[in-house]
């Protein structure tokens, strides 16, 4: 089998190299719009105009960035205790409070992008582990 990885080095065919980490946070927030959309507050089984009032989750995050080589380019333990210091009471530069799960993902990928440019990045955020967003940067 090891000869077959050097073949592949060898022809430059390289794989899409990938770290992941997960970390979640506890925030509020609501979406004001559900109040008074039609589409929203439908007044039936489909009714959702509860989410305009704050209410809490605890978010799931899932954030892959792209690597050069095998060995720790991103050590990946490193990695999930910077991400979770953004969100930190102390020093935290970034919030969870009042945002949809993209709006989250976004913020989440400037502060990466600024750190590790000219890198993919893949992030997912969810509410609870049960309903989230996926974005490819």
């Amino acid at each position: 089998m090891r000869r077959n990885a050097e073949v592949i080095i060898k022809q430059d065919i390289r794989p899409n190299k990938m770290i992941w980490v997960t970390f979640r946070k506890e925030g509020i927030h609501k979406y004001p719009a559900a109040a008074t959309d039609p589409k929203l507050a439908t007044g039936d089984e489909y009714d959702v105009s509860f989410l305009a009032n704050p209410h809490r989750h605890i978010f799931h995050f899932r954030v892959w960035l792209s690597v050069t080589h095998n060995d720790r380019d991103v050590e990946f333990i490193q990695f999930k205790r910077w991400l979770e210091k953004l969100y930190s009471s102390n020093e935290g530069v970034l919030s969870l409070d009042y945002k949809s799960c993209e709006m989250m993902s976004d913020d989440l990928y400037a502060q990466i992008h600024a750190k590790y440019p000219d890198r993919e990045v893949w992030i997912e955020v969810s509410e609870d582990g049960e309903n989230g967003s996926f974005i490819k940067y």
